[in-house]
């Protein structure tokens, strides 16, 4: 029997079997991952994860392998997803914190159960299924062979992320790329393959990291053989880091000496419970008008207001703000309720973005397309209507029919603004489709003050930066309660509300000039942009056709050969 390694060694005297071990990594790796965003956003712990999930369920059966993982995921998100509990409304946002946690670790299960299919278990001598002997025999493979796995399940990774942005229309939050949001040079790469390429070199160089940590462990003899499983990957990651400074160094026009819109975002900072009082509506008002004259005495070209804190105006209200803002000549966004009635003569209500022109005529409204499931709509309540008891919000809304891009016309000024609403920007595929080809920038208008001063402001914001990477173009955020800022093209948090005291989550307002590019350069436009998902939708293809070929393949027996460090001992060399 061999003799055990320094690493199973220290395992024992832990007191810890395998079966144990594979639940505290599983449970480390999702502490990890929880910790990589905000807050308290140790970014760098990202890379060491997918490693650790890998040796936690290789040798696994599929389904143990899903138990572990899910385990995982559900350990991450009720960690990073903590803020969920601010919601004003404690035994919804219980229920609501414990379900999407168990939802979203269903995905970490899904990619254990595609490593457990695809690197067939190993029996000891004992002809049990033996973690040590998986290893080895994952060990013995050439290397050609061990980092055709790493990167097919890499792309298991993008391809379960995929997955997750669509299925029960989605919800794409805290994707392993986003955890590198101020990686700069890094997160270029979305500007060719989106949030999915990031995620998958940083899970790619952990299986590297993780397979040449079993050489050492398992295969000392071998010397230095581990130093060339990281090769591959950390040359691919300099070349696009380099690319991603190159990139990065491209000149910005000054927003003072070419073409560029100044906007005045304000930040009312409202609690949700007031919003939620029709009383205290002309107290919300108030505030929101006081903000808005000192916004407009700094003469932006466009005033901003965020989504939702004051649903319906009274046509007192919208007369004295139409004046305040006609009087200084801007234009004015804000987000409101909206409502039409449809041929069968029921009212439909929809959550919108409202376009004032400075004469006070609407020149355009976008109503949100994609809704949040079970907070604006109820699925299958014609069906269902109990659910609505459940549930208590009403009818909840109708969904818009496409995108609607704001255009700004006057002498001197000619802008085109992409509105989305709320949550909207966190999905790839859909932000994509909000922008027309001479869309100048995105403008997102939200409400985070479900979740008072707490890390989802800054997780959206981190989910929400990729988007102007993955599309090249700007992008506002105007909030109720933070972030308020904007992020240039290259993914760049600048101008940030309240950055100058660090109150990123007050009242007040800010102004800010976005340069753009000159007209007769055009709307460049990123290869993500041109083609989509293409990154994505391959590596799902990739993985699938793995796991189908792992599942219909003949079981092969272990074949024996010589053992590097001792010719006369044969060694297991796994399927």
């Amino acid at each position: 029997m061999p003799e055990p390694s320094v690493f199973e060694s220290v395992i024992r005297r832990l007191g810890l079997d395998d079966r144990r071990l594979r639940w505290v990594l599983a449970a480390a790796a999702g502490i990890l991952l929880a910790l990589c965003h905000p807050f308290p956003a140790w970014t760098g712990l990202a890379w060491l994860v997918p490693g650790m999930l890998w040796i936690a369920v290789v040798g696994c059966s599929p389904r143990r392998a899903f138990w572990i993982g899910s385990a995982a995921g559900v350990i991450e998100s009720l960690i990073a997803l903590r803020w969920l509990l601010h919601i004003p409304f404690p035994a919804g946002a219980v229920a609501g914190w414990l379900a999407l946690s168990a939802y979203l670790g269903l995905f970490t299960g899904a990619w254990c159960v595609w490593i457990a299919m695809t690197l067939r278990p190993v029996a000891g001598s004992d002809g049990t299924t033996s973690w040590r002997k998986t290893l080895e025999a994952f060990s013995d493979r050439g290397w050609f062979r061990r980092a055709g796995w790493i990167l097919a399940a890499s792309a298991a990774w993008v391809a379960v992320e995929m997955v997750q942005a669509r299925l029960l229309t989605g919800f794409p939050w805290n994707f392993l790329g986003v955890t590198q949001w101020r990686n700069g040079p890094l997160i270029q790469v979305a500007s060719l393959a989106g949030v999915y390429g990031v995620s998958f070199v940083v899970c790619w160089c952990s299986l590297a990291l993780a397979s040449a940590a079993v050489l050492v462990v398992f295969r000392p003899a071998l010397r230095f053989a581990w130093m060339a499983e990281g090769r591959l990957p950390l040359v691919v990651l300099l070349i696009l880091v380099g690319w991603g400074f190159n990139r990065m160094m491209r000149p910005v026009s000054d927003a003072g000496a070419g073409r560029s819109l100044t906007l005045a975002l304000v930040q009312p900072s409202i609690p949700q419970q007031l919003i939620w009082n029709d009383a205290a509506s002309p107290e919300r008002f108030e505030k929101a008008r006081r903000l808005s004259a000192q916004a407009l005495a700094t003469r932006p070209d466009v005033l901003v207001w965020p989504e939702g804190f004051l649903p319906g105006f009274t046509d007192s209200q919208l007369m004295a703000m139409t004046r305040l803002v006609g009087d200084a000549g801007a234009w004015w966004v804000f987000g409101a309720d909206d409502s039409d009635r449809a041929a069968n003569g029921h009212t439909n209500d929809y959550n919108a973005a409202i376009l004032s022109s400075p004469g006070g005529r609407f020149a355009q409204v976008y109503r949100k397309r994609h809704l949040v499931l079970f907070g604006e709509y109820i699925p299958f309540a014609s069906r269902l209507p109990f659910l609505k008891s459940l549930i208590p919000i009403g009818d909840g809304f109708a969904a818009g029919s496409g995108p609607v891009p704001f255009r700004i016309q006057q002498p001197g000024l000619s802008v085109v603004l992409s509105p989305v609403i709320c949550f909207e920007d966190i999905f790839p595929h859909h932000t994509r489709d909000q922008i027309v080809p001479d869309t100048d920038l995105l403008l997102e208008m939200t409400n985070d003050g479900w979740f008072g001063e707490s890390g989802a402001q800054w997780q959206h914001c981190a989910n929400a930066s990729f988007r102007a990477v993955e599309n090249g173009v700007p992008l506002v955020r105007c909030s109720n309660n933070g972030i308020s800022c904007w992020i240039d093209a290259f993914g760049r948090l600048r101008d940030v509300a309240g950055g100058a005291d660090g109150n990123v989550y007050g009242a007040g307002f800010l102004r800010i000039a976005v340069a753009l590019p000159p007209v007769e350069e055009g709307h460049p436009r990123t290869w993500y942009f041109r083609h989509g998902d293409v990154f994505g939708w391959t590596c799902l293809a990739l993985a699938s056709w793995r796991a189908i070929r792992s599942r219909f393949r003949r079981v092969e027996k272990p074949t024996l050969r010589a053992n590097p460090a001792n010719p006369t001992t044969p060694a297991a060399k796994g399927s």
